[in-house]
């Protein structure tokens, strides 16, 4: 999976086909950078499809092929993360372990908070609940 590959299945597949997670937003004002890096982490749940934990097994294993490449854009290793962080698969949790071996300058605490986060999701401690309610 390239780059482009990666944001025409995202863009054109699963936000069209079915739509992003509900979310909801705020601002963390503070001027340590390890909060500004947690605020940054939750705003970046604005990328995630619905269901993304239904996501087949191979394109998550592509996806975390790219994750691990070097040279691809910061967005998209975000989004990326942000995405197997949300599967809870194996193939998600590996991706997220070895990349958070070396993670990118700047990205140390978004990578470490996504692996957490996919652990959390892997073993049944996080669960999804919509609060919004269609009238």
């Amino acid at each position: 999976m390239t780059e482009a590959q990666f944001w025409r299945f995202l863009e054109g597949v699963l936000w069209e086909v079915h739509g992003r997670e509900p979310m909801m937003a705020g601002m963390i004002d503070d001027p340590d950078p390890g909060v500004q890096a947690v605020g940054h982490y939750l705003m970046s749940h604005a990328i995630l499809p619905r269901d993304c934990n239904m996501i087949p097994v191979e394109f998550i294993a592509l996806m975390g092929q790219l994750l691990l490449q070097k040279d691809i854009q910061r967005r998209t290793r975000e989004a990326i993360m942000m995405i197997l962080a949300h599967n809870g698969s194996d193939a998600a949790l590996e991706a997220l372990a070895m990349y958070n071996m070396r993670p990118d300058k700047g990205l140390e605490v978004f990578a470490r908070m996504a692996l957490e986060e996919c652990k959390d999701w892997r073993n049944g401690t996080v669960m999804k609940v919509d609060m919004i309610k269609k009238i």
